[in-house]
């Protein structure tokens, strides 16, 4: 069931803010997000898997191998990456401006940033974004903070799901950004997790890796992978409810209901895509292992000669199936079968019988579906792509502009 009230306040004891500091001069949006917890909250994270990671990637895993957090700020228009020592630096004095409003300790909070990747923090424009974030902290500023951490994306991404306990209920709230640069795993996105649920570290981070992996890592709008890439999950327990316990309903529920939370936002993030006009559901079956499947539909998702074919409605079957052979993953050509929606355009390795009409009418849809069988095994994934469009190029060749 949706709670009632979305995003990252909807589940008890979270205050959220957004502000507009200028980190890019030019810009009067909203930039810099501040989420609180009121009690020190557990906390897990996954991250980008680039070897080139931002300070503030390096600053979370820190704190999320300790455990706890209280407090997640975030600034757009910077990524703080590629920045040296004054980078680390930079994070750190972040989090000791916050630490200090709140009377927390800066060990307590999380630090991230997004942006134009080798330019040092503008610090005088940073702290003064803490401040204004701390001076509007508010139950109902979860709405400003998805705003303040959008780059490129045209639409804040925010959802929230209330999770019926055997005694008592939890919420769970999100508020995700993402638009461009986003392949697995993870993707140049920032999400942003929070629950009223009591849970140890170590059981959240089990199932928040489970659910990236069904949700963030299963998308792909271009084939670059982030510096800056941070999942997070606050648990602060204020709920009225039991300690979930790995092994349990309970936390099997509230396993599922993160993953249908991530899926949700997975999928904005594809819909809200660097130029895309079309949202592709990649779904393959017959393989040897769920990850052969996965590695073929990654493969078809991410392929630049499909998504260009799904931006100029062309039902090139041949493209997909190229894609599939050279995924790395065991495939006999002759059992190849590959549908779009309901049309089957290759059956046993060859061209069906079918009219080119009626498969270029699907390609045109907004939303389809590429089905693709491999062979009798139990293997299935599930990938989200999106087409690679004119405007996709001209977003690109500006953003520094």
């Amino acid at each position: 069931m949706t709670a009632s009230r979305t995003g990252v306040t909807a589940p008890t004891g979270f205050r959220a803010a957004g502000f507009a500091a200028a980190i890019k001069p030019t810009s009067s949006k909203k930039d810099c997000a501040l989420v609180v917890s009121e009690a020190p909250a557990s906390v897990a994270g996954v991250f980008t898997q680039n070897k080139v990671k931002s300070a503030t990637v390096l600053w979370n895993q820190e704190i999320c191998r300790q455990g706890t957090a209280q407090a997640v700020f975030v600034n757009s228009g910077n990524a703080n990456a590629c920045t040296g020592e004054q980078g680390l630096r930079d994070a750190e004095a972040t989090a000791e401006r916050v630490a200090e409003g709140l009377g927390a300790s800066r060990d307590n909070v999380c630090v991230c940033s997004t942006g134009v990747i080798g330019v040092p923090l503008p610090m005088d424009r940073i702290l003064n974004g803490v401040d204004g974030c701390l001076a509007s902290l508010s139950p109902e500023g979860g709405a400003d903070a998805a705003v303040a951490i959008m780059t490129t994306d045209t639409v804040p991404k925010e959802a929230s799901i209330e999770v019926e306990l055997s005694r008592g209920r939890v919420t769970v709230g999100a508020m995700a950004k993402g638009s461009g640069m986003i392949a697995p795993n993870t993707a140049t996105m920032l999400v942003f997790i929070t629950t009223d649920a009591s849970i140890e570290p170590g059981p959240l981070y089990s199932l928040l890796k489970q659910a990236a992996d069904r949700s963030f890592n299963c998308i792909c709008i271009d084939n670059d992978c982030s510096t800056n890439d941070t999942v997070l999950c606050l648990a602060n327990g204020l709920a009225e409810a039991q300690p979930l316990m790995p092994g349990t309903p309970d936390y099997a529920a509230f396993g599922e209901a993160l993953v249908s939370l991530c899926q949700d936002l997975a999928q904005r993030l594809v819909r809200d895509g660097e130029g895309a006009t079309k949202f592709v559901t990649i779904s393959v079956s017959g393989a040897d292992t769920d990850e052969d499947a996965k590695m073929i539909a990654r493969a078809v998702a991410q392929s630049q000669l499909c998504k260009t074919a799904f931006y100029g409605n062309d039902a090139n079957w041949g493209r997909i199936a190229c894609a599939a052979g050279y995924s790395g993953a065991p495939l006999n050509p002759d059992s190849l079968q590959v549908w779009l929606n309901d049309i089957k355009v290759m059956e046993d390795g060859r061209r069906a019988d079918y009219r080119e009409e009626d498969a270029s009418e699907r390609v045109r849809q907004p939303e389809f579906t590429v089905r693709i069988s491999v062979g009798e095994g139990p293997g299935q994934a599930v990938f989200w792509t999106s087409d690679l469009s004119f405007d996709y190029i001209r977003i690109n060749a500006e953003y520094r502009s």
